[in-house]
């Protein structure tokens, strides 16, 4: 049950995706057919199975289950209405974001957030449409994915540089960045996840500090 839990509080079902951003089921596949909206990033099948005095029945059914900011994205895909033009708000708020975290002091020295960028955001799209990154991270949506790309990026880049004693401050900062990126992940995914490894390892291992929930 902590599996449909989560699920169910971090995340809409197709069935409320569709409500809450007035398209057909139709619709969606179009679009995902287009490759402009994103695939669902969990698919539970339920299989049940009954007896009784008169007969046995058994059945299969799948929920699928979408990041809760692909309402959203579903607003952005019908006021853009052009593949083309979809793709280039996420390019460009993906290297906005990007900017801002520069201009905000975070520090990453990888080419793929530079002079590779275009090729890099070429590939995080697929990732994108694929449903990952609606895993992933906190939103689904293409800021938290440049965050988290970036954090990470930071994160390895100062265990590299010295691991035995990194930059503290900069290093909070980018597990801090991380941390408010990522999704919290299903139960049986956290051991194996990014967020394990690079937040809670990393603030153990370094003895950093979580930000006050307020």
């Amino acid at each position: 049950m902590q599996l449909i839990n989560y699920l169910n509080e971090c995340f809409y079902t197709k069935h409320t995706l569709l409500q809450l951003s007035h398209i057909s089921a139709n619709k969606l596949a179009y679009l995902q057919q287009q490759k402009v909206m994103p695939t669902a990033s969990y698919r539970l099948t339920i299989q049940t199975s009954c007896q009784s005095f008169l007969a046995d029945h058994s059945e299969e059914s799948v929920q699928e289950y979408y990041a809760k900011g692909y309402v959203k994205w579903l607003g952005v895909v019908e006021a853009l209405i052009e593949p083309a033009d979809i793709y280039q708000y996420f390019n460009k708020n993906y290297r906005l974001t990007i900017q801002q975290l520069k201009q905000q002091g975070f520090v990453c020295h990888d080419e793929k957030l530079h002079a590779n960028i275009d090729e890099h955001i070429t590939q995080e799209w697929q990732h994108f449409l694929n449903g990952t990154y609606g895993l992933c991270t906190a939103s689904g949506l293409v800021q938290d994915i440049a965050r988290k790309e970036f954090a990470i990026t930071s994160i390895n880049e100062l265990i590299a540089e010295n691991e035995t004693s990194p930059d503290l401050v900069r290093l909070e900062k980018a597990v801090n960045l991380l941390d408010s990126a990522s999704a919290l992940f299903a139960p049986h995914e956290r051991i194996n996840s990014s967020r394990n490894r690079l937040v809670d390892q990393i603030r153990k291992k370094y003895q950093l500090t979580s930000p006050q929930i307020t």
